[in-house]
């Protein structure tokens, strides 16, 4: 295996997935402190948080989960070794002592969480609605045991997680960025500016003489290793996840049937009813207040007059299900623009208003029998395909290639002759036999041919692979790519010639001179773009232009090459807007919500911290170094 011997590396994985790390891990910036704490004191904790020890075990378990969830993100096993360099082991501590902190706050405060409170937060997350938009207790079960969950173990980690947004919430209320801040930030959005410009391209260069064979062998022999041929693999490969076991379940209409009649109460859309409705302490209050509404009165001036605000007395669209029983038996039976006699509920005596009916209507099993199929199909699936991996895993454990493990199980393989580290074969196209998604590629160029590798996560299942042949790199000699070399010689001819008349013609204008004359002096035109800010996209001015318009002051010029260097912009900022602040617009609204976030977090972290200072904090650093693998 190859656990602990890949090493990680600084490419756009390494900084995708600390990305990911700092989505995830919320808080957990907050406490680098603890970096100088650590203590040897007993094999079986990890750390000590006040009174509460987190065990080996449980460090174990979080960890574990972790790489796990991120492995499934990116559809490839993430190693030790790179779980460290990208200090996902270091971030996974940090956050596992803060929530300690936070759970030992929590019972010194004496904070509670009902089983209805956490039933309800369950029941309204939407990654566990079913098809028809409704809590799906399968789909519920199904989620959280692809997350290495047990029903009892989330309903505890979903109690902790409320009791913690309990303190943070109430840590970071009332935060306000200063207004000299919003002022600032929203004119650095909000600038504009406005520039002329002209583009100078290979039409400018003017005439490119082919090469003589001595300047191009030069070239060859200078510009050697970019003409040099990749190395390649040749891989195997094969894929068991639902999606692909779907399409070979065939689900038959009874089945179908069947499912939709058991839900098809969740699948109809619900009547819906606006109501007005106001609640008094008894009968006779609210006797008197439906006389004076018969009289001619309205809900909201009855409402004023209690002191509530037009929508504590509308509710809006509602259905049956979301009232008090007794309210929304009434409430349902009345006919539009009716009043109800007082009724008699859980929280006092109302009187409702039906102002408006929006009926609802019943499922259509024609329309959905599509998405029950598939449904159906991928929980089957699931099944099949834990069942498939124990048994693919027996066969590679008995020294089986993925070719004859897959034939053996009905199976099927994909053989790659040869693809380099892009993902292109040798004749410079990407290999389209690989799944879209599957980063099986470079998980191939990180092992050997012979070795048993581990399987990669993808898709809700696995793909096993093979390295069966390795082509090493090597130089190619000038024949094999004279083509391709004369075309780059060519390329970087222009960009010399371009970059050297966009530098006589800035100095020309820095001297006084008119662009408009400078473009006709060599066939160009004028172009111009306005009103766009620093991370706008104007119609036919690249980015790297745009960012330099925003480094030049107001009449001022510059040069950017794009393209390669194939075609120089010649720029100059002809206006400078600084916009108003206007407190109240959506752009400015939506800046001050991002700068609340931002200081909520900081002051969070700031109190985590010290609240692990005042509680105490220890760590074992053997036992941290076991779990993660640092002392193998």
């Amino acid at each position: 295996m190859l656990r602990g011997m890949r090493k990680a590396s600084s490419n756009w994985l390494g900084k995708t997935i600390m990305a990911v790390v700092m989505g995830v891990l919320i808080i957990s910036f907050g406490v680098w402190g603890i970096a100088d704490i650590f203590k040897g004191f007993g094999q079986s904790t990890v750390a000590k948080v006040g009174s509460t020890e987190i065990s080996l075990n449980e460090f174990r378990q979080t960890y574990t989960d972790r790489l796990q969830q991120i492995s499934r993100q990116f559809g490839r096993p993430l190693t030790p070794d790179q779980a460290r360099a990208f200090g996902l082991d270091r971030q996974v501590l940090q956050q596992t002592i803060a929530e300690a902190a936070l759970d030992e706050e929590a019972r010194r405060l004496g904070l509670g969480q009902s089983d209805e409170q956490i039933r309800q937060v369950i029941m309204n997350d939407p990654n566990f609605k079913g098809v028809g938009g409704s809590f799906d207790p399968n789909r519920f079960q199904a989620v959280i045991r692809n997350f290495g969950y047990t029903e009892q173990r989330y309903v505890s980690e979903q109690r902790k997680v409320s009791l913690r947004r309990q303190i943070t919430g109430t840590i970071g209320a009332g935060l306000e960025p200063p207004k000299a801040m919003i002022d600032v930030l929203t004119r650095f959005q909000n600038e504009q500016r406005a520039i002329e410009f002209v583009r100078l391209d290979a039409a400018q260069a003017g005439t490119i003489d082919a090469p003589s064979p001595e300047a191009l062998a030069a070239y060859f022999e200078d510009h050697k290793v970019q003409f040099r041929a990749p190395e390649y693999r040749k891989i195997s490969f094969v894929v068991v996840s639902p999606e692909e076991i779907g399409k070979w379940s065939d689900v038959s209409d009874e089945d179908a049937r069947k499912v939709f009649d058991q839900r098809k109460d969740q699948l109809g859309t619900p009547e819906k009813r606006q109501i007005h409705q106001i609640v008094f302490p008894n009968a006779a209050e609210a006797q008197a207040a439906r006389e004076r509404l018969a009289g001619g009165m309205s809900f909201e001036d009855l409402g004023k007059e209690r002191g509530l605000t037009a929508s504590d007395v509308d509710l809006g669209l509602v259905t049956k299900s979301s009232l008090d029983p007794a309210v929304g038996d009434a409430a349902f039976a009345l006919p539009a623009g009716e009043i109800s006699q007082p009724i008699q509920g859980r929280l006092g005596t109302s009187i409702v208003k039906v102002d408006k009916i929006e009926p609802g209507s019943e499922a259509n099993y024609a329309s959905l029998v599509g998405d029950i199929k598939r449904e159906i199909a991928t929980e089957r699936a699931r099944v099949k395909v834990n069942d498939l991996r124990d048994k693919m895993e027996d066969e590679r454990g008995g020294g089986a290639s993925v070719i004859d493990a897959a034939q053996k199980l009905g199976l099927t393989a994909v053989t790659i002759d040869a693809v380099d580290r892009s993902g292109r074969a040798p004749n410079g196209q990407p290999v389209t036999s690989i799944p879209q998604g599957l980063d099986v590629v470079s998980q191939a160029f990180n092992t050997d041919v012979g070795v048993d590798n581990d399987a990669i996560s993808f898709k809700g299942g696995y793909v096993w692979y093979d390295v069966l042949a390795i082509t090493p790199s090597r130089d190619r000699n000038l024949d094999e790519v004279r083509d391709q070399v004369e075309a780059r010689w060519r390329q970087d001819q222009i960009a010399a010639k371009l970059k050297t008349k966009a530098t006589e013609m800035v100095q020309k204008l820095e001297q006084g001179g008119k662009l408009a004359d400078e473009a006709a002096a060599i066939n160009a035109k004028v172009e111009t773009a306005s009103g766009f800010k620093r991370d706008d996209s104007p119609a036919g001015v690249p980015a790297n232009v745009v960012a330099a318009a925003f480094r030049t002051a107001k009449d001022g010029v510059g040069q950017t090459a794009v393209s390669g260097g194939s075609e120089v912009i010649v720029f100059r900022v002809t206006d400078i807007v600084d916009p108003a602040v206007d407190a109240a617009s959506d752009a400015v609204k939506k800046l001050k919500d991002s700068l609340d976030r931002a200081l909520t977090d900081e002051q969070v972290a700031s109190y985590v911290n010290k609240l692990e200072t005042d509680i105490g904090t220890t760590i074992n650093q053997a036992a941290f170094a076991q779990v993660t693998g640092a002392n193998q």
